[in-house]
C-alpha cells in the first residue's frame, strides 16, 4: 500500500464508487481488510446515480457503474493527469507517485519532466532556446 508515501507527499486520497455507503463498509469489513490491515485509510465515497462519475467522465450509464480511473488534481483543483483503465488491468501506484513528484517539482521550479522522469534525474527548462535542442539535453536511452 502506498497511502503512507502518498501522504508524505501531501496528497489526498479519495475514492468513489455508485455502491451505497453500507456496501463500501461490507467490502472494507470483507475483502479490503484482508488485502490491507484495517482496510483502506481513505474514504470511500457513495456516488449513487453517478453524478461525481459523470463529472469526471468515468460514468458507463449502460452499466450503471463508474469505470475505475485516477485523477491528479492540483492544489488549485486543476486536473493535470487522468487514467481509466478498463477492469482487467490494474493500476501502477509507483507511476502515480513518479507522476505526483513530477507535477511537484514543476509546482516548485518551472521545469519539465521528459518521458520516464524520476527524481534526481534531468529535467528541462522550457524557453525558446530549447526548441530544436531537446535531442541534446535528453534521449529516449534516458528513459
Amino acid at each position: 500500500m502506498k497511502y503512507p508515501e502518498l501522504q508524505e507527499l501531501g496528497v489526498e486520497v479519495m475514492a468513489a464508487s455508485v455502491d451505497s455507503h453500507f456496501s463500501h463498509r461490507v467490502w472494507q469489513e470483507t475483502e479490503l481488510s484482508k488485502m490491507v490491515d484495517g482496510g483502506v485509510p481513505y474514504p470511500i465515497l457513495s456516488d449513487p446515480g453517478g453524478s461525481i462519475g459523470r463529472a469526471y467522465g468515468v460514468y458507463d450509464p449502460v452499466a450503471l457503474v463508474n469505470i475505475r480511473g485516477r485523477f491528479i488534481i492540483d492544489p488549485e483543483g486543476i486536473i493535470q493527469a487522468m487514467e481509466v483503465l478498463s477492469p482487467p488491468v490494474g493500476r501502477n501506484p509507483a507511476e502515480l507517485i513518479r507522476q505526483i513528484k513530477a507535477y511537484q517539482h514543476h509546482q516548485k521550479t518551472g521545469e519539465v519532466m521528459p518521458s520516464g522522469w524520476q527524481p534526481g534525474k534531468p529535467t528541462l527548462t522550457p524557453g525558446p532556446e530549447l526548441v530544436g535542442h531537446v535531442w541534446e539535453h535528453w534521449s529516449v536511452d534516458d528513459d
